[in-house]
């Protein structure tokens, strides 16, 4: 390409321009045939019609207002129901410790035995005091008895039978004071044996042996009771001011007969069996932290609750209506704050600030920003703008955790010594009706429809075989969670009821990531809650376990996250 620039600087100058001119001339042809070209086939040809914008495809639910069962959650602390310090009644030296430490207990049985050899010196000796002032006694009565004949004959003055009446009274009293020794020193003699006086959890031994005892290190140990367990916890100032109002306005519905359990949620998430009743409640709110004491007592038989455990405490009983219930993953948050996506009549996508009250399982119960009948977004929101069209797929509402039953319905134990007065009392702070009498009052009666739909709705979870029951669990965990295990606490005691009947449990395929681990989890999920059920009483033999079942396109992504238990001879 070089040479041709050489070339041409040596011809001469007219004939260097006529070549440039020439080389321009061509340009300038082939550029014109090219326009001739492109005009010739866009006048052949149509020209392709612009593709227009993209419909999303969604998945929406559409959101109706219902009555739902509500729990108030608090930090609490269990305390032992009677705690008795261990101490030693005598001085002495201690000369063993009998018990094991941190064992459980029995009435009666022995702690500590503390030296026996003096104090079985003292009774020794207090007994030879006795001894002595009893012939002391004898003789004096004697003496008494010669005299009396004696001045009744005028033989001896009455001076003498005064004297020897006072010996007879003095040595009898010599007498009883030798008793109340002898009675002492058998007292202290026993006081060396020492026992627990209840059932509970020992401590550790806070003297070790061969050490004197004494007024100022006589605590020896103490014994905690555990059955049953009780529990504090407080509610501020401002929740009991907001809890009334919302019962005022019809916002809250309070418990029928203002029933309200207690449910204690463990460290790690788990659930303890047994519920519990608010026996105490305290008149008068701490100055120094704005709140009042509450004490829940709970049946704990088997020792599972310790002293000093840091719980939450669900109160349960209250209920909301007209509630809105969404999926928690169709909340997002904004720089303004939570909002959704819902589908107007137009099937154009719109966002809709809301505002998030209480969890209910896997949904949140949202307070303000929705109303009957609204399509909200649940799958599909990252295709979405405002105004944007969309195809909307409608998926069924996913199910609420089971309504709460209270112990006379479900059949649960109830804590011991619980006072229904105490439980009243505590009911009249929260919702500010005098005794707790006046709660269902001030709903309006809402409470009692509230009850009605939450037995139907155990009826129709318990009884229809058709429809199943499911239990969700967190992502990428197999482990039953707290709702999950009061829904399998439902099913077992429905399967129990109806010995016939029969659970056929299967889990979910995801099709999103490894297939291999996927079908895993969804096995270990179908296996827990298996376990779950049999450590609920119903027997292995009336459990199948079934294949996990792959989810299709379209579905919703938490039936991934899904168990589900479908009950056959139920009714």
């Amino acid at each position: 390409m070089n040479t041709a620039p050489r070339q041409w600087s040596k011809l001469p100058k007219n004939s260097q321009c006529q070549q440039g001119a020439l080389r321009r001339a061509t340009q300038g042809l082939a550029l014109a045939a090219i326009a001739a070209s492109m005009l010739a086939s866009g006048c052949s040809k149509n020209e392709a019609p612009a593709s227009g914008p993209r419909v999303a495809e969604v998945s929406a639910l559409t959101v109706k207002g219902q009555t739902v069962p509500v729990a108030f959650q608090f930090v609490g602390q269990t305390e032992s129901s009677q705690q008795v310090e261990i101490r030693a009644r005598v001085n002495g030296f201690l000369e063993k410790r009998i018990y094991t430490e941190g064992s459980f207990v029995k009435p009666g049985q022995v702690l500590f035995v503390m030296d026996k050899k003096p104090f079985e010196a003292d009774l020794q000796a207090a007994k030879g005091e006795l001894a002595q002032q009893q012939a002391r006694l004898t003789t004096a009565r004697a003496n008494l008895n010669r005299v009396k004949p004696l001045v009744a004959d005028n033989a001896l003055a009455a001076k003498d039978l005064d004297d020897a009446t006072g010996q007879e009274q003095a040595a009898a009293a010599a007498v009883e004071a030798a008793k109340a020794k002898v009675a002492e020193s058998t007292l202290n003699l026993g006081y060396t044996t020492i026992n627990s006086p209840l059932a509970g959890l020992s401590s550790f031994a806070k003297v070790q042996d061969g050490a004197y005892i004494n007024a100022t290190n006589n605590l020896l140990t103490y014994v905690a009771r555990l059955d049953p367990m009780r529990v504090n916890f407080s509610l501020s100032e401002n929740e009991s001011l907001r809890l009334r109002e919302e019962v005022k306005k019809g916002m809250l519905l309070a418990a029928p007969r203002d029933d309200y359990e207690v449910e204690l949620v463990l460290a790690d998430g788990s659930v303890f069996p047994a519920r519990g009743r608010i026996t105490f409640a305290d008149a008068a709110f701490s100055q120094d932290t704005g709140t009042f004491l509450l004490r829940a007592e709970l049946p704990n038989p088997q020792g599972t609750l310790r002293p000093g455990q840091f719980v939450r405490v669900n109160v349960i009983g209250f209920s909301r209506p007209g509630a809105i219930v969404v999926p928690q993953r169709a909340v997002q948050e904004g720089p303004r704050g939570a909002f959704v996506w819902t589908v107007d009549k137009d099937n154009k996508a719109q966002q809709r600030p809301v505002v998030a009250g209480d969890w209910m399982g896997d949904q949140w119960l949202v307070s303000q920003g929705l109303k009957d009948g609204d399509k909200v977004v649940v799958d599909g929101f990252l295709r979405l703008a405002p105004g944007a069209s969309v195809q909307a797929k409608d998926v069924p509402a996913e199910p609420l955790p089971p309504p709460r039953q209270t112990a006379a319905q479900s059949g649960g134990a109830t804590a011991q010594g619980a006072s229904a007065a105490g439980a009243a009392n505590a009911a009249a702070l929260v919702v500010g009706t005098p005794g707790g009498s006046g709660a269902q009052a001030a709903a309006g009666g809402g409470a009692a429809a509230a009850a009605s739909n939450a037995n139907a709705a155990t009826q129709q979870a318990q009884g229809d075989a058709s429809a199943g029951n499911a239990v969700y669990f967190e992502t990428n965990r197999s482990r039953v969670d707290a709702t999950g295990q009061a829904r399998l606490q439902d099913i077992a005691a429905a399967m129990k009821a109806k010995p016939e009947a029969q659970a056929t449990v299967h889990g979910y395929v995801d099709s999103s990531g490894s297939a291999k681990r996927n079908s895993e989890l969804a096995k270990q999920r179908a296996q827990a809650v298996r376990d779950a059920l049999v450590a609920a009483g119903v027997p292995s033999d009336r459990i199948v376990l079934e294949k996990p079942a792959n989810i299709v396109g379209g579905d919703s992504s938490a039936k991934a996250r899904r168990v589900d238990i479908v009950l056959a001879g139920a009714r």
